[in-house]
């Protein structure tokens, strides 16, 4: 029979998939002889088990899982249910990966009404045996029972008012009986059941309930967010229970072995004395900085310091640990990679190369390219006044502004009417992910840097603020004060979440400033990969932009943009209304010298780096007015004046507008189409990109145009065009008396070019994947009808894995580009090619490009930093792998 309990001594670091990430975890830290208290773990094939038998514990897990707990039983000389010697256990998920808040945790598991007796007397401490008993109460009520917190702390709440207290410790053990009397009637009434006191049906119910929180709605959600697979499953840990809440000799807290939010090199964390694990993320009580632990106990602060340096120096990485302190003694209760803003990320990587912990291939893989967006948006500007409201815990960096809101669901409403919105709580929990997914930013009067929003905000690269508590919220009146000042529902405020300033109104913001830590990071990146990163850039200021970012070059100019100027538009639609050549030519004539301008601009910005220049591709019609608008006021010029010459211009641009009119535009006459059929548009733009090379070449600068035919079906089309681009460079040399080099390519965006690749790459000098269009082409999705219909409903019911516009298709859409690559070089082995398309600046789009042989990736100047990082974990990943197969050959 396979094995689907393992005692912690069992296991080791490497078994992260059977037991979970956390089981893995404490397996490892017992192996290596930290003082982890005793426990086991069941797998999460046992989970998969569960579901398999219609979410029934199958019988041979539930016999193995008693073995293991007798083996607990033995090793710490207790017993569960045993009212003179009772053991007590924490029950915990642990899914592969890290899930904060997604799953539930229940501590003191095997009390009833003769434990917590016994409990009272080992301990001689009544007082400490029942405030245990309530807690056990609520959290298993709450997460097997399904009964709502609220009921329980409302009723505690009121248990203080009455008896005059201001926090739980002033609460005696005749004050926590009442409690618990009141906590068992709250059961009674929800479940028409006592509250169970069998401690083995307390521990399969508990089971149970972990299990069952793996398909809750807040961890589908948390896995879709973060891509995680839903077929791994949960593992339980179960472990024996040591105690924070003894007395003023014990405590629990949560630190970072350094600061997840700069990446400093110090100590970062809470605890709380004479308290339980749950109290320092629950923002119930204020908890203390882990530094001044150093005074309240000096001899466990120093051990801790030691046992955090020896697990990030085992596991390489900054650990996120959770710990206990009973009766003066120190246990480890859990360790895991701990999860940072994208500076910290970055500092920390950087650090621990000059620590000598990390080579610089490994730091690279640290940090997560798509975390590096946090750095890339703006700040406060510090120039302008800040009505500074109130000022929190610092807890996620990052500056936003937005409408007030005090609901998750209000949250999550607004954002979809695409408003930005901040959401404001006295603290969040798991059931609130889907507000905080939709919100700019999240503000707390409660909890502290390890609460849960932090935690969710931090790894979201949410800007975040707890432990306001200067903030008085009214959830029911939607509103919140400080001091005087009142704060209604949909009343604007920006926050810092790198100050923890809450500010009322709006606050401009400036640009990011890339840190000297970013900047080497980048420059290692370079070092590593083998694959070009390119901007997609249609003016002279985003190509300054991507080169300052580091772009080697443009992938993509898409010159109808510079069309859209207010300025030009209007000769733009002289050029499509012409009724002749002549009329045409007196237009693009116009619009040369324009075009020109930009393309000096940005071989300027580029400073020798190549350029690819694509050639107008939409459909001429999107220059013109809207047909409805234009109909409308033809309809009322031929009621209030119709023999004006204002209605005969308006009625001849309407028929226009229905000749060009297309039933299907995005599969209609554009791209090379237009070429083909107005050739003077082609030539214009053509002279325009090389007279902008000759005026660069009298200013020593070299440009190396690389002119791109779009839309290219038949290698005919490109045939044509190519011979159109030479004509115009030969005249432009010729007129210019400059001599200068150029290529001539074509974008591969409909699937009979990537079928027919070999033909095209008799015409072409390089191939840009157009991954936009091929999506569009392959799947025979119009993008926009797609998103805003269906394709959010197929990625939900996982008819579609991915969002194919964001994350390339590698079974279909990427099956072309291979087969393109593979049949463009079968005709020219060293054809250039890249993408194009906004796959270009995804992390597992780059990778795949990688694979492919592809020279570059392109992508929007705001990503190039994100595309530099994956393109350099993209070839350090698969060197290894390269290495590991001709190793074990």
């Amino acid at each position: 029979m396979d094995k689907f309990v393992y005692l912690f001594h069992e296991g080791n670091g490497s078994m992260r998939d059977l037991l979970g990430g956390k089981g893995a975890n404490l397996a490892e830290m017992t192996r290596i002889g930290l003082p982890v208290p005793f426990g086991f773990t069941i797998t999460t094939q046992a989970c998969n088990a569960y579901y398999d038998a219609s979410k029934t514990i199958p019988t041979f897990v539930e016999e193995q899982t008693l073995e293991a707990l007798t083996c607990l039983e033995d090793k710490m000389d207790k017993k569960l249910g045993d009212p003179n010697n009772p053991l007590l256990v924490s029950v915990r998920s642990g899914s592969v990966f890290s899930m904060p808040g997604m799953m539930d945790t229940i501590l003191n598991l095997g009390m009833n009404d003769e434990t917590v007796i016994g409990m009272a007397k080992l301990t001689n401490n009544p007082r400490f045996a029942y405030d245990s008993y309530r807690r056990f109460i609520q959290m298993f009520s709450n997460v097997v029972l399904e009964i709502d917190t609220f009921y329980f702390e409302q009723f505690l709440e009121e248990t203080r008012e009455e008896k005059g207290y201001s926090s739980d410790p002033e609460l005696t053990s005749e004050d926590w009986q009442e409690v618990i009397s009141g906590y068992k009637a709250i059961v009674k009434k929800h479940t028409r059941k006592e509250f169970p006191q069998d401690p083995k049906v307390q521990l399969f119910l508990a089971i149970n309930a972990v299990f069952n929180s793996w398909n809750n709605q807040r961890a589908i959600v948390y896995r879709r967010l973060n891509k995680i697979p839903d077929h791994l499953g949960t593992a339980v840990n179960i472990q024996s229970m040591v105690f924070g809440n003894m007395g003023n000799d014990s405590g629990t807290g949560v630190a970072f072995t350094r600061n997840p939010s700069t990446g400093e090199h110090v100590l970062y964390g809470e605890y709380l004395i004479n308290a339980q694990g749950e109290d320092v993320v629950a923002g119930i009580r204020t908890p203390q900085p882990i530094a001044t632990l150093k005074d309240e106990m000096p001899g466990v602060f120093n051990q801790f310091s030691e046992i955090c340096k020896h697990l990030e120096q085992h596991y390489q990485e900054m650990q996120d640990i959770e710990f206990t302190v009973e009766r003066g003694k120190l246990f480890i209760l859990q360790t895991r990679n701990g999860k940072r803003t994208a500076q910290a990320a970055i500092r920390i990587a950087v650090e621990m190369v000059k620590e000598g912990i990390l080579d610089k291939k490994t730091a690279l893989l640290r940090v997560d390219p798509d975390q590096l967006n946090q750095l890339l948006h703006s700040r406060i500007d510090d120039k302008f006044e800040k009505r500074i409201l109130a000022k929190g815990l610092p807890a996620s960096p990052g500056a936003a502004t937005g409408q007030v809101v005090f609901d998750a669901d209000e949250a999550e409403s607004l954002s979809n009417d695409g408003k930005k919105v901040i959401l404001v709580r006295p603290e969040t929990t798991p059931d609130d992910i889907h507000g905080i997914v939709a919100s700019q930013a999240i503000v707390t009067s409660r909890g502290g840097m390890t609460s849960h929003a932090a935690v969710v905000a931090r790894g979201m690269g949410k800007a975040c603020i707890c432990g306001c508590e200067a903030l008085k919220i009214d959830l029911r009146t939607k509103q919140f004060t400080v001091g005087e000042t009142l704060v209604n529902y949909g009343d604007i405020i920006t926050i810092d979440g790198s100050t923890g300033e809450i500010m009322l109104g709006e606050i401009p913001m400036i640009d990011p400033e890339l840190s000297d830590e970013f900047q080497l990071l980048l420059a290692w990146a370079d070092q590593e990969r083998k694959i070009g990163v390119r901007a997609n850039a249609d003016n002279p200021e985003d190509a300054k932009k991507s080169f300052e970012f580091g772009a080697g070059g443009i992938g993509l100019c898409r010159t109808e943009h510079m069309f859209m100027d207010l300025k030009r538009i209007p000769i733009v639609q002289k050029m499509i209304l012409a009724d002749n050549y002549d009329e045409r030519m007196e237009a693009l004539d116009q619009l040369l010298p324009m075009q020109q301008g930009d393309f000096e601009g940005i071989f300027e910005a580029m400073q020798g780096f190549p350029v690819t220049i694509r050639l107008l591709d939409p459909p001429l019609h999107e220059f013109l007015p809207d047909k409805e608008e234009l109909l409308v006021e033809v309809a009322k010029l031929q009621i209030t004046d119709p023999q004006s010459f204002e209605l005969k211009r308006q009625e001849q641009l309407l028929k226009k507008i229905r000749q060009l009119d297309e039933f299907n535009p995005m599969l209609g006459h554009r791209g090379c189409r237009l070429g083909m059929i107005y050739p003077e548009i082609y030539e214009m733009q053509a002279k325009a990109i090389f007279y902008a090379a000759a005026k660069l070449a009298e200013k020593g600068i070299l440009v190396e145009p690389e002119i791109m035919i779009p839309l290219v079906g038949h290698v005919n089309e490109l045939k044509h065009m190519r011979q159109l681009v030479i004509s115009a460079a030969g005249k432009v040399q010729y007129e210019t008396g400059r001599m200068f080099d150029y290529t001539i390519g074509t974008m591969i965006e409909i699937p009979r070019a990537a079928l027919t690749a070999d033909q095209i790459a008799e015409e072409a000098d390089f191939f840009s994947f157009g991954t936009n269009d091929l999506t569009q082409t392959t799947f025979g999705y119009s993008r926009d009808d797609a998103e805003g219909k269906f394709l959010q409903a197929y990625i939900e019911n996982k008819v579609l894995p991915e969002n194919p516009f964001a994350v390339l298709d590698q079974e279909g859409v990427g099956k072309l580009v291979e087969m393109g690559v593979k049949l463009g070089r079968a005709t020219k082995p060293a054809l250039k090619t890249g993408i194009c398309g906004e796959h270009g600046g995804e992390k597992s789009s780059i990778d795949f490009c990688y694979r492919m042989g592809l020279d570059y990736v392109s992508c929007s100047p705001y990503r190039v930093p994100l595309a530099r990082l994956a393109a350099a974990q993209a070839t350090i990943r698969h060197e290894v792998n390269k290495q590991e197969i001709f190793t074990t050959a």
